[in-house]
């Protein structure tokens, strides 16, 4: 199959494909190398001057690297795809604007750590940083790269994934977040126009719902699809790590000012509906017509197949685009937690090339772990996905509703606690039967509320009785 698909492409689609990535490393190159580069805002938040087209497309660019991960469901589920990586995304989105953009634009923090680790204490700044480092590993999009380049080339999965991980490496290191949002730009532009097209011409070529309808189950137009409630909120609860996001944090800090954070967050949500009903349904119209394919490349099979000459090419630099844009970011950010947040004595020393050493170090973690889930995408959202939001979420959204009143070693407990609890429970998961995301959240929950409950009876002086007459005689 993966000698198949190369050979549908032709030399126009390859001129077009090529084009667009040399386009790409131009902008990137040029414009960063005409950085001057004096400080480390400079490399990390691109001097806080972010404008709102800049930050818009940053922002939608990196949000989306798992494509395969998000057609692969809606290729299985339907639209219970559009529910799960859609929706539940979409609220947590504007509760951040409305609720967590204020706290962040303005403030002297350069990431998420830091800002814990300032306004709690030490010892949270540090555990934040390790679960930082987890949440932005960019483990699926790897995996993601990787089967773009085994399912079109032909090449084994490992070098697939060093293949496409060195490529960004090569330009994410050149002028820092500058670099990153140069390249996000294009890929934005790109990756959009991209399943627009898919779309489009799936409608054209085949009809509309009514031709769905009859070449899928019926159960891919329910909105549960085949799923419990119970597992359909835990992706609910996954969404709402996005309050704890690296990604999130780091476009707000950059911003030029508040209303450039909170307008680009609300652009950003319509855009990412759009992208979302394109992808849902591109996954759909695969089942449709490629019911046998491997679910994980049907819509790149799918795609490649429906497309003509030249489109092809440009739906290749659009997926590339929609991965690499969300790769770059990702070690990017986690690159910052190691070289900022845990290291910074290191830091002090050679910050710049410290920091391009983290970003070979965390690849070659990345890639490893990559390969111990096996190319599975939806298994690593939901095993980092669940560590995020069932053990940081609750502490950190505690610490913005009473600000300075949880205490370094109360947060700390709060989320060993809930770490602890998952590993326990995946340890006894035949006997449960359930989802190790709840365990989490249920004993971070219960330590913090504990924790502040044991507080309060001790800091309440007792209260005195009145004597009575004869006790005073």
């Amino acid at each position: 199959m993966d000698r198949t698909l190369i050979q549908t492409l032709t030399p126009l689609d390859f001129g077009v494909f090529i084009s667009i990535m040399v386009l790409t490393w131009g902008v990137v190159f040029f414009g960063g190398l005409n950085q001057k580069i004096t400080s480390l805002v400079d490399y990390m938040l691109m001097g806080r001057r972010l404008s709102l087209p800049f930050f818009v497309a940053t922002l939608v660019a990196t949000w989306y690297g798992g494509i395969f991960g998000v057609t692969q469901i809606a290729f299985e589920s339907g639209v219970y795809n559009f529910l799960i990586q859609g929706v539940f995304w979409y609220i947590t989105y504007i509760i951040f604007a409305i609720f967590i953009v204020k706290r962040l634009v303005d403030q002297p923090y350069k990431t998420l750590p830091e800002l814990i680790g300032k306004t709690v204490g030490p010892k949270s700044g540090v555990v934040a940083s390790w679960f930082n480092l987890a949440n932005v590993m960019p483990i699926s999009y790897i995996i993601s790269i990787g089967l773009f380049i085994k399912v079109l080339f032909g090449i084994a999965m490992l070098p697939s994934m060093i293949l496409g991980t060195s490529f960004v490496l090569l330009y994410s290191s050149v002028s820092g977040f500058k670099a990153i949002v140069l390249s996000d730009t294009i890929q934005f532009v790109v990756m959009v126009a991209s399943v627009v097209l898919v779309l489009v011409y799936s409608i054209f070529s085949y009809g509309g719902l009514s031709f769905l309808s009859a070449n899928l189950p019926e159960t891919h137009f329910h909105l549960l699809g085949t799923e419990t409630l119970s597992t359909t909120l835990i992706w609910g609860f996954i969404a709402l790590s996005t309050l704890v996001d690296p990604n999130f944090y780091q476009r707000c800090f950059a911003a030029q000012d508040r209303s450039t954070a909170k307008k680009g967050i609300y652009i950003s949500v319509g855009i990412w509906i759009l992208f979302d009903i394109c992808t849902t349904g591109g996954g759909l119209y695969a089942r449709a017509v490629l019911p046998e394919a491997s679910s994980s490349q049907a819509y790149l099979q799918y795609a490649l197949q429906l497309l003509p000459n030249g489109l092809r090419g440009f739906f290749l630099a659009g997926i590339v685009a929609t991965i690499l844009s969300t790769i770059d970011s990702y070690l990017f950010i986690a690159s910052n937690t190691v070289s900022y947040d845990l290291f910074p004595k290191v830091l002090k020393q050679k910050p710049i090339l410290w920091h391009r050493i983290s970003l070979v170090l965390v690849s070659i973690f990345s890639i490893a772990i990559a390969g111990v889930f096996e190319g599975n995408i939806k298994a690593v959202w939901k095993t980092f996905g669940s560590l995020s939001a069932g053990c940081l979420l609750f502490p950190v959204l505690v610490t913005y509703i009473f600000p300075r009143r949880i205490t370094d070693m109360q947060f700390l407990c709060s989320v060993l606690a809930g770490t602890l609890a998952i590993f326990f429970h995946r340890l006894v998961h035949p006997i449960l039967n359930t989802d190790d995301f709840y365990s989490g959240l249920l004993f971070t929950s219960v330590t913090m509320g504990l924790w502040s409950l044991g507080r309060l009876c001790i800091s309440t002086p007792k209260i005195q009785t009145p004597l009575s007459p004869e006790e005073e005689s």
